[in-house]
């Protein structure tokens, strides 16, 4: 389905974006591919080749709408017609509220909120005019429950959400055939727990239960090519808080006071590392898709199914139901 089109992946140099990459190669799509750090893209464009695609590198900043267009309009000289835009790239600040620097805040916002804006903005320009094309949007649980040490992430993926539903009314206002989409992702195992700027005494982790990129990578992929669904939705722990923000919403505010701090660090000392907030930390070294939590990763999600799956699920619910009334009226 995705066989020589032009597929735009934000922040395809290292964790989520890597990984999708690597399955649009293997589906033999167009690949252009936009992030800071060059030796992660070069390398992340070697392995779309091997896999069997086209890749090609437009190195720019997200949080730089300039930079944006000029890499939009690259793509379609080099490559043609965009056919799908994926957002992924971001940025964060592990620390309390009140240790994030002004400025370290905007910068974070700018990367993780406004790329999406951006990328978004770039991709329409260009969509629109054809009327056709797909934007997918990587979210998160986050985008629906705030956690402590993570404010100006949360507060960018909460933003993601509400700009994406004012974009897609528009588009249905418009009857436009420009699809957007979002996936909504759990804990996922890359690289940003190694070089996200870091004021915590521990080494930061994801919440459990963690996932290997090429799960969400799998999902993002899906979505891309059945985009009709507005939203889809990766790991039990994702279903699991967000349906429990909308029901116990208080409740689990004083959960994650009192183990939101704690889960989100492991026993080892915060190690002289690297901050890619300001600068790429991939610019000479090449991260990969994978952080430093494998042994404790899953390599699959049955909620991943379940989400793609849902009219099915409920038939099957529904089948099973009037078979359960059907075996208690012949009883009767």
């Amino acid at each position: 389905m995705l066989k020589d089109k032009v597929v735009v992946v934000t922040g395809a140099s290292g964790g989520v974006g890597r990984a999708v990459v690597r399955i649009l190669g293997e589906k033999g799509a167009k690949v252009a591919l936009i992030a800071r750090g060059e030796t992660g893209l070069a390398t992340a464009a070697t392995e779309v080749g091997a896999e069997g695609g086209t890749a090609k590198v437009f190195p720019a900043d997200v949080a730089d709408h300039e930079q944006v267009e000029a890499a939009a309009e690259s793509i379609e000289k080099e490559l043609g017609p965009i056919d799908v835009w994926i957002n992924v790239a971001f940025s964060s600040v592990f620390a309390p509220f009140t240790e994030v620097e002004p400025e370290e805040f905007e910068r974070t916002t700018a990367v993780t909120y406004l790329g999406y804006v951006w990328g978004t903005r770039a991709a329409l320009r260009r969509m629109r005019a054809r009327n056709q094309g797909v934007i997918v949007q990587t979210g998160s649980a986050l985008a629906y429950r705030g956690i402590p040490l993570q404010s100006a992430y949360c507060g960018a993926k909460h933003a993601i959400k509400g700009f994406t539903e004012s974009v897609r009314t528009e588009l249905l206002h418009d009857h436009s055939d420009v699809k957007i989409t979002m996936v909504q992702l759990p804990a996922v195992n890359t690289p940003q727990f190694d070089w996200v700027l870091s004021r915590l005494r521990r080494h930061p982790q994801p919440v459990p239960p963690i996932f290997q990129p090429e799960v969400a990578a799998q999902a993002i992929v899906y979505a891309a090519e059945h985009p009709s669904r507005r939203e889809y939705w990766v790991g039990g722990s994702t279903a699991a808080t967000i349906v429990g923000e909308r029901i116990v919403p208080g409740l689990i505010d004083r959960y994650l006071g009192r183990t939101g701090v704690k889960s989100q660090q492991t026993s080892e000392k915060q190690p002289t590392r690297v901050a890619n907030l300001w600068e790429p930390a991939d610019e000479n070294r090449d991260y990969g898709a994978h952080g430093s939590f494998d042994r404790r990763s899953k390599n699959r999600s049955l909620q991943v199914w379940l989400s793609q799956n849902r009219g099915l699920v409920a038939a099957g619910l529904a089948g099973a139901a009037a078979a359960t009334l059907a075996v208690r009226a012949v009883r009767r």
